[in-house]
Order: C-alpha cells, then structure tokens, then sequence
C-alpha cells in the first residue's frame, strides 16, 4: 500500500469513532423531586412513560439522571445543580413548586419542565401560560380552587364541625391554598385547625394537637411530602374513625376514604412527553404551559364502612373510580 493511500485510509477511520461516539451518546435527563424513590415510584414510572411515548426508552436511547431530597427541600438547590453540573439535557423539576424554583435557580439555560400545584405566573416561572418565555414550561393544576372543592366534598360525604388542614408549610403553595380552603370551611359553618408538618417526624405531634383540640375531620393538602405519608395517615384516619379528604388516588387505594383532585400520575407523563419533545428540539418558551382538565373523585367503601358512613348514591354516581 503506498504512503499516500495508507494516509488516506487512516483519515477516513479516523472519523468512524467519533460518529460512532456521537451515536452511542444518550442524552440525559434530569429528574428532580423532593419526596423518595421508594415513595413515589409510581410517578417516576409515569414519567418514564411520557419519554416513551416520546420516542426514548431509559437505559436505551436516553438516560434518566434522578435526585430525590428524600422529603428534605431544603436539599433540592444542592440536588438542582448537581444536574446542571451533569450537563442534562433537560431537567424534570416534578414535585410542585419547591423543585421548580430550585431549577429555575440554578440554570437559566438548561430546559426545564415542571410539575406544580399553583399558577406558574404568580409564582414566577413563566411570563404566560401561552408563551413561557426563557427555559421553563410544564404541567400546572392549581391546587388552590380544587382545595375549595375538597372541602365541599368533605363536607357532602360527611359533614362534621371542625376540620383540621394538614398542611407542609415549606411547600410555596401552602399558603394559599391553606387561605382557599379555610374560607370554604367557614362558609360551610366548619372551624378549622391548622396542622404544620414539614417531615414525618412531625405527624405525632400533629395527630395528638388534632385529637386534643377536638377535630373530627380531616383535609390533606397538596404537597409530595404529605403523598408519602399516604399509609401513615390512612392507619391514623381509621384508628380515630375521622373522616379525610385527600388530593390523589394513591390514598384510597391504601385505605384512605376519599380523594379528589387531578392525576397526578397523568401530570408526570406528560412532564415526559413534553422532556421528550425537548431532546427532539422543541423550545420551552414556546410550549404551553398545559392545565390538567379532568379531576377524579375516588371513594373508598370499605373504609367509609368502617367508618360508619353512607355515600350517598348521587356521590357515588359521579365517582370515577369506587373501591369496595
């Protein structure tokens, strides 16, 4: 072989390796979330379920990089920069408005795509729902207006005079949902009590405070950390014989009485579809922040038995989903 053609052909190889690197390279995707793996599994597996039906497979074609605070958000910043010093390709700030925040301040280049329980507007992350602007866009259910409903259901499935509001006063939405669902308790001639709990450690205290200060009803709050405490709450609920209220299926189904609220599940997969549209080349600043439209109301008749109390056949007729 002359010089000149071995020169060649070494050039052209030369260039296989990187094309091959290039094709064997998988993007990333970050996936932040304040509560656990072992906790909330369900809405990662949606997640991974929205980036399929995108186009990408974990492990195949995409690789999913995920931070968990374990229920700590004073770790999501730390967690959040992490993933933007991983160089991801996107981040999935799930959990509410803690992890947005946390992603929004820690890149202002990286895409973003979140999932929150408040107007993302208000909360700062976007200029319009229409037309994010910069790198963030999402999923949105305002859990204000639907923690009215809550009440309302509450009240209409059992009424009682004081219901007490479990409430994780990190969580950036608390406040106002807090304020929506106080005033739809008044209106209803309820008292309400406040519960403050920021970990597990707190719910003891909390459920003596509600068994001292003569609650006998019970609304839980939209807040990943509360989700996780689902079975906690649920053996407390039936220990007591109290009535609650709960935001998401994921409680009846581990003996909670009653729920009403957006998917949440639904609210993860499409966090992926639209991360996967993301790695596809789609800009956040002119993706729609999407609202959730359909609201579940599930009833759980075993517990409501046990609590000794009848649904009405008009409730049940409205329920998406019974468990008997």
């Amino acid at each position: 072989m002359k010089r000149r053609e071995f020169i060649t052909l070494l050039g052209g190889a030369s260039a296989w390796p990187v094309a091959g690197r290039a094709q064997a390279t998988m993007p990333v995707v970050g996936f932040l979330n304040p509560t656990s793996s072992k906790l909330y599994e369900f809405n990662a597996a949606a997640f991974r379920k929205g980036l399929q039906d995108a186009g990408f497979v974990d492990g195949e074609n995409v690789r999913i990089e995920y931070r968990w605070a374990e229920g700590d958000y004073g770790r999501l910043a730390a967690l959040a920069a992490e993933l933007v010093a991983l160089k991801v390709a996107v981040i999935g700030a799930t959990g509410d408005v803690a992890s947005a925040l946390a992603a929004k301040a820690s890149t202002s280049t990286i895409p973003i795509v979140f999932t929150i329980g408040a107007d993302p507007v208000k909360v700062g992350l976007v200029a319009s729902y229409n037309r994010p602007g910069g790198n963030m866009t999402g999923i949105s259910a305002i859990t204000s207006q639907i923690g009215t409903k809550r009440i309302e259901v509450l009240h209409q499935i059992a009424p009682r005079s004081k219901v007490a509001l479990l409430m994780n006063p990190n969580n950036p939405s608390a406040a106002m949902e807090q304020h929506d669902a106080t005033a739809a308790a008044t209106i209803l001639g309820q008292k309400s009590l406040v519960l403050n709990v920021t970990s597990e450690d707190d719910f003891p205290a909390a459920f003596d405070t509600f068994a001292r200060e003569g609650a006998d009803a019970m609304f839980v709050a939209t807040d990943p950390m509360l989700l996780s405490q689902r079975e906690a709450i649920a053996a407390f609920a039936v220990k007591q014989r109290v009535p609650v209220i709960h935001f998401e299926r994921q409680f009846p189904l581990v003996g909670g009485l009653i729920s009403y609220g957006t998917s949440i599940s639904g609210m993860y997969r499409q966090a992926g579809v639209y991360s996967g549209q993301i790695l596809k080349g789609a800009k956040p600043a002119e993706m729609p922040v999407m609202q959730p439209t359909k609201f579940e109301l599930v009833i759980n008749l075993k517990a409501a038995k046990a609590l000794g109390i009848d649904v009405s056949q008009n409730l049940l007729a409205i329920a998406d989903e019974v468990i008997e």
